[in-house]
């Protein structure tokens, strides 16, 4: 039988995640080497089509899923949500819109949102799915004052291409965003163009709320001036927005308890090609672009062949990408169990952390603007369990160091808050009433019951014997946490 030759990095089919670090790994190392010595197409020639064995399309299938994974993602909510007539709330929860058009929330996101795993109880969220081969997208900067904000700014790979935030002393003012052929003319008024890598990406205000009902009402201010549109609107003049009226679409089909489910194996093959012509491939990606237009090409030419690579999309998508929902399973491992990544929103061709951290919590920040800590397990490598007590306890002067703010998160088994009578997700810089004790360290207790009325300040409440993980955020981390010098205290498990 006649097989052509195609590329390939290495075998994926994997059962466990440390075969698939070593896979995707190896895709990105041999492929940089590949493209290094050949003149790689990036779309499929007529000989792309010759006989493959079943063999080889699962295995070259499997590496290009976990390899397109976050990308199918973030494409995938662009179009999920490209037809809606105006910016609103879905289901009154989650900030969403048309291509090229922000929403706000006006306070906390609420414990029923399912959209994007990992939410917070820290900030005023807002989101904005870019469509930049439409237009370019005009940023709006208010004036928050010595308020703590930065506006995430991510492209197709979830990488981020703009840096604006308190970190960055960026001014109040017009920013524009571009595709990466726009050649158009920047109009006056304008501080600075930030071009992305693809035309598909993300805008992710976040805004510092604690607890108070006066912040509350202070946050509204800045809040109001936060926006972002096409270029065609774009006035010279600060265009202000009352979020509290924000109109509410009906939410959307549920999917359970989970994160809506936003790569469907079944449906990869058919937009995969969309997603390829979005982004362009990064120096030494051309032989993985070559190699993924061929499966779509076979893929749209041959429904036997669909079949076993859609099989082997869906193989790929339990065996390999679903175990790294799990934080213990991938990442920088710390004492006492806890674990971090040091390239969030700056994968560029790391794909085993691009897409761990895209499957368990899209849409992370740079390091500088925020570093995440993630925790499974107790000090003794117990998995957390609401049957249990636990203890987490910052010695003296030895909070996170942070120039922003810092939070300890409960979530629950699907990476959602946990519902508990307080209404209470998290603990940390937002909280006024955190009580040290005598000898100046700070105790959070996680449990299911109450502490006792003395201790109820620090409670961050636990789902009843249910599965659970501690999620700690140091945003604007000060050189400490950067180093490595500072990482958390144990969570014990209390007698």
């Amino acid at each position: 039988m006649s097989v052509r030759r195609v590329f390939s990095p290495c075998h994926v089919a994997a059962q466990t995640v440390a075969a698939s670090a070593l896979a995707a790994s190896a895709l990105a190392v041999a492929s940089a080497a590949y493209a290094a010595t050949t003149a790689a197409p990036t779309s499929p020639s007529a000989s792309s089509l010759s006989k493959m064995p079943d063999s080889y399309l699962e295995m070259a299938a499997k590496d290009i899923y976990f390899w397109a994974w976050p990308m199918t993602n973030l494409y995938n909510r662009r179009l999920t949500f490209k037809d809606l007539p105006h910016a609103g709330l879905m289901g009154g929860t989650v900030p969403v819109g048309p291509s090229n058009r922000l929403s706000m929330l006006s306070d906390y996101i609420t414990p029923d949102e399912r959209l994007v795993a990992c939410p917070n109880q820290d900030v005023v969220y807002g989101f904005m799915s870019l469509a930049l081969d439409q237009s370019p997208v005009v940023i709006q900067v208010p004036d928050f004052g010595n308020r703590f904000w930065v506006y995430q700014v991510v492209d197709l790979r979830t990488d981020s291409f703009a840096d604006m935030g308190k970190m960055y002393g960026t001014k109040p003012g017009f920013y524009l965003l571009v595709g990466p052929d726009w050649k158009g003319t920047v109009p006056k008024g304008i501080t600075k163009v930030f071009r992305a890598r693809s035309n598909t990406g993300a805008v992710i205000p976040r805004v510092f709320q604690d607890d108070t009902p006066q912040d509350k009402k202070a946050v509204q201010a800045p809040l109001t001036g936060i926006n972002a549109y096409p270029l065609s609107e774009f006035t010279g003049k600060m265009q202000l927005v009352d979020w509290t009226k924000s109109p509410k679409f009906p939410a959307q089909a549920s999917s359970g308890d989970a994160e809506t489910k936003w790569v469907v194996p079944e449906k990869f093959w058919d937009t995969l090609g969309a997603v390829l012509k979005d982004a362009k491939p990064l120096p030494g990606e051309e032989a993985i672009y070559a190699r993924a237009n061929t499966l779509v090409a076979v893929a749209a030419a041959d429904p036997k062949a669909k079949e076993v690579l859609v099989k082997a999309a869906a193989d790929a998508d339990k065996q390999i990408v679903d175990p790294l929902f799990q934080f213990r399973n991938y990442g920088l491992q710390l004492p006492a169990n806890w674990s971090t990544v040091k390239n969030g929103a700056n994968f560029g061709s790391d794909y085993f952390t691009r897409t761990a951290a895209a499957k368990s919590n899209i849409f992370i920040n740079k390091v500088n603007e925020t570093q995440y800590f993630y925790q499974d397990l107790d000090a003794d490598g117990i998995r957390l369990n609401g049957a249990n007590k636990y203890t987490v306890t910052f010695p003296k002067g030895a909070l996170p160091p942070v120039r922003g703010f810092w939070s300890l998160t409960l979530y629950n088994q699907h990476h959602f808050f946990a519902d508990n009578a307080l209404k209470r997700y998290s603990l940390g810089t937002k909280n006024k009433n955190l009580q040290p004790n005598a000898d100046g360290s700070m105790t959070l207790y996680v449990q299911s019951d109450s502490p006792g009325a003395d201790k109820e300040s620090n409670w961050l409440p636990a789902p009843k014997a249910e599965e659970f993980s501690l999620y700690i955020r140091t945003y604007w981390p000060q050189e400490q946490i950067l180093s490595g010098a500072w990482t958390p205290p144990p969570v014990n498990k209390a007698p």
